[in-house]
């Protein structure tokens, strides 16, 4: 699928420009490309992503002039040319060819898009510059300013006292419930419809998963079964804030106080949402998020533990580095693991996290986009927003169709070039995890009816319509 499209400053760089500026152009315009025009202005070819890492390991540097390094022989479309004929011009990698006027100006360009993907990140902020600050100050391991910042940014961001950062969100939960000494003989309830990082953290303590039913308005874990799930044995519970929804937290926390029982919030797919005004990841013992490529924000691969417990977080700041006393270097009071974040990757996270509020605002919009065009058509439900007390984000929009439907309709999506993802299988539906079951109605009838749609920058209106049209022949 070719588009046109207009041309913006990032698009345009400077023969006399550094390297490093179109880094910071290539950066701004997420198509790894930018046209050099000569000092009068007139095109005089291109510079890539790629001819910048060449010219980094030749020995070159960032603050070189970028004159050595254009590509003169780049593929052009001039303005009196029909698109109709542009099309075999695409071949091999090219992507992007410019569009030039009789004047020798850059007007345009065409761009030949691949399948529509699920979800990409947006690296268009400070990520770029605080990665590169991070960089040349040489700590680029699990120490330095940056981490420092982002568990202290974000743990505010999530209305809570302590920030935990670690490599991932999986050890996140891990690192919680070994924190709370979460151990063999213990049990701790899990939603069927999850991911399965949730029920492999607790199957690495020893101790047995309890997976239970989900609510069909929420898709998160139903309360009602937790109670019914409780013995004398059970010692936490991991509510999972499923698509950016908000578990029922009220009955949750009265369930674990009236039990005595610790809760681990797997809130990976929930940067921002609330609950009753209050940030998901602030109700429980421990909150854990996952900044993975996909998610919310992302640092690549991270993940945080936030608390109000101060001592809760000593000693997941103790375990998460090899168990080693913070007062007697090289001394270990208990078994720990390898859990750091690097400083690389909490720059990137800061970057990130300074624009939250504008990505958690864009895909509402994103979102709302969908609701508008898709409504009226009866085979289509989205994900809903309207439950009391609960305020979703929209990590990936998220909508049901009949399950007899559901594999045909993504198949014609992928035809039209849109990827589209299945909702998780559930947990009781894997062999593997099959014997920790209890009976689960809800989650497999909602898992065979799930499908997450594009959720990125790179959509508009036509996609959104490609989909209702898809939907409208069901």
């Amino acid at each position: 699928m070719m588009n046109k499209y207009d041309i913006d400053e990032s698009l345009i760089g400077n023969s006399k420009d550094s390297l490093m500026t179109f880094m910071y152009k290539m950066n701004k315009n997420t198509n790894g490309i930018v046209f050099v025009l000569d000092e009068e202005g007139k095109f005089r070819g291109v510079i890539t992503d790629g001819d910048v890492k060449r010219a980094l390991m030749t020995g070159h540097t960032l603050n070189e002039m970028a004159e050595p390094f254009i590509n003169t022989a780049s593929i052009t479309v001039t303005t009196e040319e029909p698109e109709a004929s542009v099309e075999h011009k695409f071949a091999g990698k090219v992507c992007i060819i410019p569009i030039i006027d009789k004047e020798q100006k850059v007007v345009g360009f065409y761009k030949k898009e691949a399948s529509m993907p699920i979800a990409d990140p947006q690296l268009n902020g400070n990520e770029l510059n605080y990665l590169l600050d991070a960089f040349v100050s040489t700590w680029i391991s699990s120490s330095g300013y940056y981490i420092n910042r982002f568990e202290e940014d974000f743990s505010a961001f999530c209305d809570s006292k302590y920030g935990v950062a670690v490599s991932n969100g999986t050890v996140a939960l891990h690192l919680a419930l070994v924190a709370l000494g979460i151990k063999a003989g213990d049990e701790v309830i899990v939603p069927d419809l999850t991911f399965a990082a949730t029920i492999n953290a607790v199957l690495h303590t020893g101790a047995t998963p309890v997976i239970v039913d989900i609510e069909e308005n929420s898709w998160c874990i139903d309360p009602k079964e937790i109670e019914k799930a409780v013995t004398p044995r059970t010692k936490a519970i991991i509510p999972v804030h499923i698509y950016g929804q908000p578990c029922d937290m009220d009955a949750i926390c009265a369930i674990a106080k009236e039990h005595d029982l610790y809760i681990i919030e797997d809130c990976a797919e929930a940067h921002g949402a609330l609950y009753k005004g209050r940030k998901v990841g602030s109700f429980g013992d421990i909150g854990c998020f996952s900044f993975f490529g996909n998610k919310v924000i992302t640092t690549g691969e991270g993940g945080m533990c936030v608390t109000n417990s101060e001592e809760l977080s000593s000693l997941m700041r103790k375990l998460r580095d090899h168990g080693m006393s913070k007062e007697r270097r090289y001394y270990h009071e208990v078994v720990g693991y390898n859990y750091r974040m690097t400083n690389l990757q909490a720059a990137i996270g800061v970057g990130q996290l300074e624009k939250i509020d504008t990505i958690l605002n864009w895909r509402e919009e994103l979102e709302e986009k969908y609701r508008t065009m898709l409504a009226g058509i009866p085979s289509i439900t989205l994900q809903r927003k309207d439950l009391p007390e609960r305020k979703k984000v929209a990590w990936l929009v998220s909508i049901l169709v009949e399950a007899d439907k559901r594999d045909t309709f993504m198949a014609e999506m992928k035809q039209s070039g849109i990827d589209s993802r299945a909702f998780f299988i559930p947990l009781s539906q894997m062999d593997i995890y099959r014997p920790y079951a209890r009976e689960c109605k809800v989650s497999k009838q909602i898992s065979q009816m799930g499908i997450n749609l594009p959720t990125n920058y790179r959509v508009d209106e036509g996609i959104i319509r490609k989909i209702a049209d898809i939907a409208k022949v069901w």
